[in-house]
C-alpha cells in the first residue's frame, strides 16, 4: 500500500491555511493536518472551517494533548477530526481516558514521541495502552542543531506492529528515506506550506514517497551543507535566523554589487596600516576561509591593497572584511573581488610585525573567533559563531521559505500588512 502523506498546516491563520490545503490537494496529499500554532491561534474553529471546506479529506487534529485526554479528544472529534494527536510523554491514565473517548467517537489516537527519553521502549508501552498510530517526531528546534527524524524511525520501525508515522524537517530525498525505513504515514510542514509552489512542492514529495528509489542520496557533508547555505542564502535571512543579531556595522562592499563570500574566519589584529600579520594571514588561510582584519579602528592608513588582493586569490581566499580602509580599489574592482571595509584611503603604513593572527578580535562591532562563520554579500556583513553554524543555516533556510511564501502571496494581489495580519498580532 502507498504511504500517505500529511500534509502540517502550521500556520495561525485558517484563510491562509485553506488556500495552502486547497495547491496541496492538488499536489497530492492525502490527510491535513491541522497544526499546534493553527489550533492554539483559532480554536476548533479551524478544525470544524477546514473539514467543511474538505469533507471527504481526513483530518488530523495535533492536540499534543498532555492532559484532560478525554475532553480534548471529544473537542477535535466534534469539530471534524478523524486523527488526534496526544503527546507520547502523557501519563498513561492521560492516554487511557484519550484511548476510551476516541473509541466513543470513532476517530484514532496518534501519539507524538518529541521529547520522549527513550522512544524504543514509550512505542511499544503505547502500542500495549491500544494507541492507534506512531509519530516519530523531531521538533523544528531539535532539527536546527542536527536531530533526525530519520534516526529515530530507524529505532522504532522494527520494534512495533501498529502504524508508523514521521514527521520533522522532511525534504523530497528524507521523505524517501523515511519510507524505505518503515513510515506508512510521511509528515511534512514547512517544506510544502512555506514554497512559492505548493502544488509542485506537494507533487514532488508525493514521487518520492511513492517511488523511493527514484531518490538519489546526497553525500555532502554538514560541513558541506553549512557552506551551500551561507552562500546561498543573503545576510538579511541570516541575521533573521539569528534573531537580528550578528550583522557588523559602517562597512560596505568594496566592488559594489553582485559580490558575496561566505567561509570561516582567519582573524587578524594590526595597528594602524601595519600590514604585515595581514598578509602573513594569506599563508595561514585555507581555500574558501574568509580573512577578518582589526585595523585598530584607523581609516587613515591602509593595511591592504591590489598586491595583497592578488596574493589572497592566488590562495583562494573567498573574501576579506576589513575594521580600516583599503587603497588600490581602482584595481581591486577591476578584479571583482569579495572585499568589505570601512572605507579607502591612498595611505600605507609599514610591515612592522605587530598584532596577532587567530587571536579573538573586535570587527565593526562584532566579536569574530578564528573558525567563526562570516557571511558577507551587498547587504553587510555577518558574524555566525561557530558552534551555532548549523543551527543558524538551517534557522535561514527557514526564514527564506517563509518569505517565499509570503512573496507569492503579495504577487497574488494582498498587502504585506494582510498577509502577516498585522493588526491582529500587533502588540497590545
Amino acid at each position: 500500500m502507498k504511504p500517505y502523506l500529511q500534509v502540517a498546516l502550521d500556520l495561525v491563520e485558517t484563510d491562509r491555511a485553506i488556500a495552502i490545503a486547497t495547491e496541496s490537494l492538488a499536489g497530492g496529499a492525502d490527510w491535513l493536518e491541522i497544526g499546534t500554532p493553527l489550533i492554539k491561534s483559532e480554536g476548533m474553529r479551524a478544525v470544524n472551517e477546514i473539514k467543511q471546506r474538505f469533507p471527504d479529506i481526513p483530518i488530523v487534529a495535533d492536540m499534543k494533548i498532555a492532559d484532560t485526554g478525554a475532553m480534548e479528544v471529544e473537542m477535535a472529534a466534534k469539530s471534524g477530526a478523524s486523527i488526534i494527536c496526544i503527546l507520547a510523554t502523557a501519563d498513561d491514565a492521560v492516554i487511557s481516558d484519550a484511548l476510551r473517548a476516541a473509541h466513543k467517537y470513532g476517530v484514532r489516537l496518534m501519539a507524538d514521541l518529541i521529547n520522549v527519553p527513550d522512544p524504543v521502549i514509550r512505542s511499544k508501552e503505547l502500542q500495549q495502552l491500544g494507541v492507534h498510530i506512531i509519530n516519530a517526531h523531531v521538533g523544528i528546534d531539535q532539527q536546527m542543531i542536527g536531530k533526525s527524524s530519520l534516526d529515530l524511525i530507524k529505532s522504532i520501525a522494527s520494534e512495533i506492529d501498529i502504524p508508523l508515522a514521521i514527521a520533522g524537517g522532511l525534504d523530497a530525498e528524507n521523505a524517501a528515506f523515511a519510507v524505505s525505513a518503515g513510515a506508512s504515514i510521511v509528515i511534512v510542514g514547512g517544506w510544502i506550506t512555506r514554497s512559492s509552489d505548493v502544488t509542485e512542492a506537494t507533487a514532488r514529495i508525493r514521487s518520492a514517497i511513492d517511488d523511493p528509489s527514484l531518490v538519489t542520496p546526497t553525500t555532502n557533508t554538514r560541513e558541506d551543507e553549512i557552506r551551500e547555505i551561507f552562500t546561498t542564502l543573503a545576510t538579511p535571512r541570516i541575521t533573521d535566523a539569528m534573531h537580528r543579531k550578528g550583522s557588523m556595522i559602517g562597512i560596505t562592499s568594496i566592488c559594489g554589487n553582485n559580490i558575496r563570500a561566505a567561509g570561516r574566519a582567519i582573524t587578524v589584529q594590526t595597528f594602524a596600516g601595519d600590514w604585515a600579520k595581514p598578509v602573513q594571514a594569506i599563508e595561514h588561510a585555507n581555500p574558501g576561509d574568509v580573512l577578518v582584519i582589526n585595523n585598530d579602528g584607523g581609516t587613515h592608513i591602509a593595511p591592504w591593497g591590489e598586491l595583497a588582493t592578488l596574493s589572497a586569490i592566488n590562495r583562494g581566499i573567498a573574501g576579506v572584511i576589513i575594521d580600516g580602509s583599503v587603497r588600490d580599489v581602482d584595481d581591486i574592482r577591476i578584479m571583482k573581488y569579495p572585499l568589505w571595509a570601512r572605507g579607502t584611503c591612498p595611505n600605507a603604513g609599514e610591515p612592522k610585525g605587530f598584532g596577532e593572527i587567530n587571536a579573538e578580535i573586535q570587527c565593526c562591532g562584532q566579536t569574530v573567533r578564528a573558525g567563526d562563520w562570516i557571511i558577507a554579500d551587498e547587504n553587510g556583513v555577518v558574524v555566525v559563531p561557530q558552534e551555532r553554524a548549523y543551527e543558524v543555516a538551517r534557522r535561514a533556510l527557514e526564514v527564506q521559505k517563509m518569505e517565499d511564501r509570503v512573496r507569492e502571496e503579495i504577487k497574488r494581489g494582498k498587502g504585506l500588512a494582510e498577509v502577516m495580519n498585522l493588526l491582529r498580532w500587533e502588540k497590545q
